[in-house]
């Protein structure tokens, strides 16, 4: 349309502002007598109409933000200058007169300082100036001009100095200041000034662009506005033309018009379709209305799906069929796509286990009713169990037909995980307590045995056959306190008494001891970390229990095989081997090439009295004896077997923080020593108590006896004297060793302790490990332990 005014000058036009009738041919032409005249008028309607106001603001705010903006640019940079003048003259001066100023001073010439200040005082901007002699005597010369300020200045101080036999030397101090006062009013009159003529340039500039904008673009808007108001589809009015005089060159409006004529005429037709869609519009409203019915359809499906939310969705059909599974369930490990086409029973496991539970659940779907936390086991893609909980809701449609269920779904696998080793912790910890009841009784059984029948060995050394008898008596005795250590042991409440062990070292000497164990039929070898740390452990523990190990390798491995014994370093974090906290650890491992261990096996192994070997074979302790030490310790045991293939356990032991290695070769057994000193024995076993003094007297010591704390009490009261208080712990009357014992110190302070047990609790151990001082003597315990143990206490240092 942009030469619609020469091809067509007698077109029809819209309603338009009078000013649209002046000629533009330019722009001098716009400020013709009659538009200035009628400027004013004009000016407030642009107020009125609301463009030229916001226009006259946002020309106005951004002028004179830039105005602002460079007079403090150029304000600043004229005040850097200015400054620098002045400090450049101060510098002058310092340059100057501070030769002549010295050598007035030194003359003690106070005229002639004067004259020399008031010359400078003369400079421009100088306000101030000063000379003070440095010298050590009274009233030194002080030489002033002009009035010091503190606001306002730049002060500069210049040494004096005189050359004395070739010697600089200082003897008095130039101050000079200039005021910054003329510099201040200047820049403010410059601004002043810069403002002002900014200020009405832009007011100038924006009024005359605010009247370019009316003429060139705004009464166009106005008419184009009147124009769209005033169109009605049904009665089209002729097409917009702009009220210009040409000739003139087409621009932006020219073609905001033809937009506008193009959109009436496609309104037009616009509309005679209108008409034509309307005989559609009973069709369109059964299509909408069926769209609505889907709509409720999925918001009750997903309101459904709100009151019974959990890990995932599921919906079935009226015969109970899978029809959707939702994402989610892939992140359990679940083959939604597998799943869908099923029924529930047909992904479960414990159809045929629980058949009662099955039937009832599926006839409460039969009944169309609502169900919550329906419980069943299925296992996942790859094959793993998994315990599941359901709810489900039934869906009906609006002539109450059933539609199928709809629900959720959630996996709990943790937490039947997490309750069964609850579960299994507390049937450990009521064996353990049961073993420590049976084991305190056993082995004061034990004891009493072992000790006579030692006894009946000395005085049957010339009679073989019976001496065989008492030599089977006696392996009895000892393979039942094995036994009963090794209950200790997996309860973890055998007394450990751990040290800083060369592991590498007690596997050496372990692995001699393995050779005729393990008989020729396989072999040992050993691959040891030379920078392998020192661990904290109970060496002799910790070799019964690679023992236990290699025997179970050796029962792995009956037409013969290899077994390894490693070591190395380790550091586990939470989610490493075992269930052993993340640390240090020293690792024992023990390979073999047995036959493995089957998978449905593989978790039980360490429960105490389990064992795959025959009837009499083993006492399914070994591995609980191992799992036990190593929890106790402060450590952990990991498994890895394969069926064909063999096996390794792996025994994590914390590291050592120190560095001194114990050795832990064999020891021999010393000779019984003999003494004469008195010993407090408190032992409420009859039998044992009997067996201790009869032993004791054996030895040459004198006894006093008692079988519970108070009356051990009693006797310490009585005043008697003794050199050592021989105590059991677990005792009757309501006091045990370790009461007794704390007892008796209060009243005879620095008294040595024994104490002996065969089942300590947690009186004298904590944590698994022997309270620091305590002496423990264990039962059972030969003749031989005990004359040691009791010369060890006689001998050593009182303890605190």
């Amino acid at each position: 349309m942009g030469n619609a005014g020469d091809k067509n000058p007698d077109r029809g036009r819209a309603v338009a502002p009078a000013a649209a009738k002046q000629d533009l041919n330019g722009i001098g032409t716009a400020f013709t007598s009659p538009m200035l005249a009628a400027l004013p008028s004009r000016i407030f309607n642009w107020s009125r109409s609301g463009i030229g106001p916001r226009l006259l603001a946002a020309v106005l705010l951004f002028s004179s933000i830039v105005t602002l903006t460079l007079t403090a640019l150029q304000l600043y940079l004229d005040y850097d200058r200015e400054v620098g003048v002045i400090e450049t003259r101060l510098e002058e001066v310092g340059r100057s007169t501070t030769g002549s100023l010295s050598e007035s001073l030194w003359n003690l010439d106070q005229n002639q300082l004067k004259l020399q200040l008031d010359g400078i005082l003369r400079l421009p901007s100088m306000r101030a100036a000063e000379v003070r002699e440095i010298a050590d005597r009274p009233n030194p010369i002080r030489v002033a001009v002009g009035e010091r300020s503190s606001r306002s200045v730049v002060t500069r101080d210049y040494p004096l100095t005189t050359t004395v036999q070739g010697t600089a030397r200082a003897i008095g101090v130039l101050h000079v200041e200039a005021t910054l006062s003329d510099v201040y009013q200047q820049l403010l009159n410059r601004a002043l000034v810069i403002l002002a003529s900014q200020a009405a340039k832009t007011f100038i500039v924006s009024l005359f662009i605010i009247y370019m904008v009316h003429i060139l673009v705004t009464r166009h808007l106005v008419a184009i506005a009147d124009f769209v108001s005033k169109y009605s589809p049904a009665r089209p009015p002729p097409p917009l033309h702009l009220q210009r005089r040409p000739p003139y060159d087409p621009d932006e409006l020219d073609k905001v018009i033809d937009a506008f004529n193009a959109m009436c005429a496609n309104l037009g037709r616009a509309y005679g379709e209108l008409r034509e869609a309307n005989a559609n519009l009973e069709r369109d409203l059964k299509i909408r209305r069926r769209a609505e019915e889907d709509a409720r359809a999925s918001e009750q499906r997903f309101r459904d799906y709100a009151e019974t939310a959990s890990d995932w969705f599921w919906e079935t059909g009226p015969d109970h069929v899978f029809t959707y599974i939702s994402d989610r369930a892939g992140a359990f490990g679940m083959d939604r796509e597998a799943l869908i086409g099923k029924r529930r029973p047909d992904a479960a496991i414990d159809q045929d286990a629980e058949v009662q539970k099955w039937r009832d659940h599926m006839a409460t779907l039969d009944r169309h009713e609502p169900f919550r936390k329906f419980e069943y086991r299925g296992r996942d893609s790859a094959g793993r169990l998994h315990y599941f909980s359901v709810n489900g809701q039934p869906v009906f449609a609006e002539d109450g037909r059933f539609m199928g269920y709809r629900g959720s779904a959630t996996d709990l696998t943790s937490q039947h995980e997490t309750e069964e080793r609850l579960r299994q912790s507390q049937k450990m910890d009521a064996i353990g307590q049961l073993t420590g009841g049976v084991a305190h009784d056993f082995n004061n059984v034990l004891t009493v045995i072992t000790g006579t029948i030692e006894i009946i060995q000395e005085g049957l050394a010339d009679k073989p056959q019976l001496a065989a008898i008492a030599q089977l008596i006696d392996d009895a005795a000892s393979r039942g306190a094995e036994i009963t250590s090794q209950l200790l042991t997996f309860a973890r409440r055998q007394p450990l008494e751990p040290r800083e062990i060369d592991v590498n070292g007690l596997v050496v000497e372990t692995a001699k001891l393995l050779r005729p164990i393990l008989g020729e039929h396989v072999d040992i070898v050993t691959r040891l970390a030379d920078d392998a740390w020192l661990a904290m452990a109970d060496p002799s523990q910790l070799s019964s229990a690679i023992v236990n190990l290699a025997v179970n390798a050796r029962d792995a491995m009956p037409d013969g095989g290899r077994l390894t014994l490693e070591t190395a370093n380790r550091e586990l974090d939470s989610t490493g081997n075992g269930d052993g906290d993340a640390g240090s650890y020293v690792m024992v491992a023990v390979a073999d090439t047995g036959h493995g261990i089957p998978a449905d096996i593989r978790d039980r192994v360490f429960e105490p009295f389990f064992t795959t070997k025959g009837l009499g074979r083993g006492t399914g302790l070994g591995l609980s004896m191992v799992y036990g030490f190593a929890k106790q310790t402060g450590g952990t045991v990991a498994i890895e077997s394969e069926e064909g293939r063999g096996t390794v356990m792996r025994l994590f032991l914390p590291r050592s923080a120190g560095e001194s290695v114990a050795r832990t070769g064999p020891v021999a057994a010393p000779a019984p020593a003999r003494g004469h000193e008195t010993i407090l024995v408190v032992e409420d076993d009859p039998l044992v108590q009997g067996y201790v003094i009869a032993q004791l007297g054996s030895l040459g010591y004198r006894t006093l006896t008692a079988s519970d704390g108070a009356t051990a009490l009693a006797l310490v009261d009585q005043g008697a004297s003794f050199d050592l208080l021989f105590t059991d712990i677990i005792m009757p009357g309501g006091m045990n060793g370790r009461e007794l014992a704390e007892a008796v110190r209060l009243r005879r302070p620095g008294v040595r302790v024994l104490y002996t047990s065969g089942y300590t609790d947690n009186t004298i151990v904590h944590e698994g490990h022997l309270d620091p001082g305590v002496a423990l003597l264990r039962k059972p315990y030969r003749k031989a332990d005990l004359s040691q143990k009791i010369r060890e206490m006689l001998a050593g240092e009182r303890p605190l």
